[in-house]
């Protein structure tokens, strides 16, 4: 009887420390969505060069947990938001955002936060930001768009970051309903909304991970403002 005593005790307190383990997690590491559409090697690379602590998660209720969470992504943003609803992914931003609790959208990441795309007719998006995203109205540039391109009218969290180059790929842009969502535009034969930004979500049309020293510098100075 004794021995068994024992046992429960290990066991029940293995348990705890897992459970305090996970609690940590969420307060300390910085969680990237883990949903089979995101430039991930290329966040985890810029994460590590910065020294931050980060790991990719398909948890739902660690995403609507963490302390700060990065979400990703490169492709269609139907087939996007069908994964994230798949994994139960999407009601868990919607919660953390509602609450303003600090999240970064990257390219598709953008693109996922507002209310539809002309990419995908019918499919929802996270509806946190008001606006739609259609095809870049281009005159004689091709499409998709990719390369450097300037930042301009940058405010918020981007205002240091006035005509610095970062790197684009992508040939859908956010129109926004308020223009006081907008923190940064750019030109590809036609204005675009490059940085969005409502409390402490925040998000970028370019990739940071991808724009240099100075992209790196803004993905640092993102994450240092929320305490990361």
């Amino acid at each position: 009887m004794k021995k068994l005593w024992i046992n429960f005790t290990v066991l029940d307190l293995v348990n705890r420390l897992t459970a305090d383990r996970l609690v940590w997690y969420n307060n300390h590491m910085i969680s990237v969505v883990d949903y089979d559409a995101g430039n991930i090697h290329s966040i985890m690379n810029a994460l590590a060069a910065l020294g931050k602590e980060a790991r990719l998660s398909g948890d739902p209720h660690e995403i609507e947990r963490a302390e700060f969470v990065i979400l990703p992504g490169v492709g269609a943003f139907g087939a996007a938001m069908r994964s994230l609803k798949e994994k139960g992914m999407d009601v868990a931003l919607e919660n953390r955002m509602a609450k303003d609790m600090p999240t970064l959208g990257i390219c598709l990441g953008l693109q996922l936060l507002f209310e539809s795309s002309e990419e995908s007719e019918g499919e929802r998006g996270l509806c946190f930001l008001k606006g739609n995203v259609r095809r870049l109205p281009v005159k004689t540039k091709k499409l998709p768009h990719i390369g450097w391109t300037t930042l301009e009218k940058c405010k918020g969290a981007f205002k240091e970051f006035e005509k610095e180059y970062m790197y684009f790929v992508h040939g859908f842009a956010a129109e926004c309903k308020d223009e006081n969502d907008v923190s940064a535009y750019a030109d590809y034969d036609g204005r675009f909304a490059a940085a969005v930004e409502k409390g402490r979500v925040r998000a970028c049309q370019f990739h940071p991970e991808k724009s240099s020293a100075r992209g790196l510098e803004l993905l640092a100075k993102l994450l240092a403002e929320d305490g990361r």
